[in-house]
């Protein structure tokens, strides 16, 4: 019978599951044969027929979500289930261990490779290493097939061992990933080699810190509207439309400028963080307008709410990796009221890594298990509780809430570990083993915070730089 475009998708997507599963070679056993040579769900796996009939039996879901069946394949009659079950040994388009069985693209979207890298050589203990990175990096292109650009990422990462999160989209690709050295390494080598990428990602566009797989619960690869959700359609506010781009250096004489003017009050720019308020909080650009806000979603309504603030000046712009700026300062330039609009290129990372001691005071706010890393000294953040300084984010203790807390150890000795008095109270009743009605997901700390502040900032404000 004829293979249809769904069952090729769901063909291919299996293939791709069972490459990940894959054991490296030199991880196999040394004597007796090639021992074992798949793993999954903590099963060993020798033989092909066995890998491929637990696959098709335990992860037929997985394998329908990878291969992004349209609505007339499952019309045909074809569902992810079925085509899991179908493929057996003999009809798989190329065995597990041949990369080259991976190359094929299918059509409509021939400019997605689904290669993976050839890791035989590299023992397991080295690509699992605890002691490696942590990789920060977004690319902006068509994307004609999201569902098979993010059935690679997810197979190319499990077959490197990463964690983290990988955002898909029609705009592009979005991603932090977490493993050792050589397996991110690795990643980097890949992906600019992936045509969809050629000529638009650099290696420059990576940027990386000190940590690993550890630093990520799991791995999360996803199809999704927009790569950074800003809440607005890509197609109305297009990344296209962004500031100009100023690299580490320029930005910082930028801020210099204008710090030298604003202390003479004769500034006529605002410096702009469009993060988190707690990304702000413990660090950030001396003389910056940080916003209260608490996602970025809210980050266009602030813009409308605070029009007047930007009006005829030149605004910088900047976050931590530059995503957010390139939709961020696409929407502010939509508005038309400021006079020019840059951002920097790189963000935040890139910038500590030419200057480490340069006008950005405090930590680095990141989106993992550190949530925070640090190029300098400084601590410009406080306790909530006893206002010693402070910056190490901790999870707030009530299991109702997942806000961040800043509480040093005198405090936290002493059980002050929530966010707020509302969620210390909660805690204190789980604690007890007080029974009764279970309590709602609300917090103090969110109920009073406005959802979109409007600035009283004065003009003198402004050129003091503050």
């Amino acid at each position: 019978a004829p293979v249809t475009g769904g069952a090729c998708g769901a063909f291919q997507a299996f293939s791709l599951f069972v490459k990940a599963k894959e054991v490296p070679a030199a991880a196999r056993c040394p004597a007796g044969g090639e021992g074992v040579r798949w793993r999954c769900c903590r099963l060993a796996f020798e033989e092909l027929s066995g890998i491929h009939r637990h696959v098709a039996l335990q992860h037929a879901g997985d394998i329908g979500q990878q291969a992004g069946l349209t609505e007339a394949g499952q019309q045909a009659g074809l569902t992810a289930k079925q085509a899991a079950a179908e493929v057996s040994p003999l009809s798989v388009p190329a065995p597990a261990g041949n990369a080259d069985g991976l190359n094929g693209h299918s059509r409509g979207s021939p400019e997605i490779s689904c290669t993976l890298p050839d890791t035989s050589h590299i023992s397991y203990d080295v690509l699992t290493s605890k002691v490696g990175e942590v990789l920060l990096y977004y690319c902006y292109c068509e994307v004609k097939d999201p569902e098979k650009l993010c059935a690679w990422q997810k197979a190319l990462c499990q077959h490197l061992h990463l964690t983290g999160k990988v955002r898909v989209a029609s705009e592009g690709i979005n991603g932090t990933v977490g493993g050792s050295k050589v397996a991110t390494n690795l990643y980097i080598e890949v992906m600019l080699s992936q045509p969809l990428f050629k000529d638009i990602l650099c290696q420059e566009d990576f940027k990386s810190s000190a940590g690993g797989a550890h630093c990520f619960p799991d791995l999360r690869v996803g199809v999704f509207k927009e790569i950074v959700p800003m809440g607005i359609d890509p197609k109305i506010v297009s990344h296209k439309e962004t500031g100009i781009h100023l690299s580490p250096q320029e930005f910082h004489r930028e801020v210099e400028q204008y710090l030298s003017q604003a202390s003479q009050g004769q500034s006529d720019t605002i410096l702009l963080d469009c993060r988190n308020f707690y990304e702000s909080k413990i660090g950030h650009f001396q003389g910056c307008l940080a916003p209260d806000i608490r996602k970025f979603s809210y980050f266009p309504s602030y813009v409308d709410e605070n029009l007047e603030l930007f009006k005829d000046k030149r605004v910088l712009m900047y976050c931590t990796g530059g995503i957010r700026c390139e939709r961020g300062s696409a929407y502010l330039r939509s508005k038309a009221v400021c006079r020019e609009v840059y951002q920097l290129k790189g963000g935040i990372h890139k910038y500590l890594e030419e200057f480490p001691d340069g006008f950005y005071r405090g930590k680095l706010f990141v989106f993992d298990d550190r949530y925070a890393i640090c190029s300098n000294e400084d601590i410009i953040s406080a306790c909530r509780y006893c206002g010693t300084l402070w910056d190490q984010y901790k999870l707030c203790s009530s299991q109702h809430c997942r806000q961040l807390v800043l509480t040093c150890p005198s405090c936290h000795n002493k059980g002050l570990t929530a966010c707020c008095s509302v969620c210390q109270e909660k805690e204190l009743k789980v604690t007890s083993g007080a029974s009764g009605q279970t309590l709602k997901e609300e917090c103090e700390c969110t109920r009073r915070r406005l959802r979109v502040p409007i600035e009283h900032v004065s003009q003198r404000t402004l050129d003091a730089g503050k």
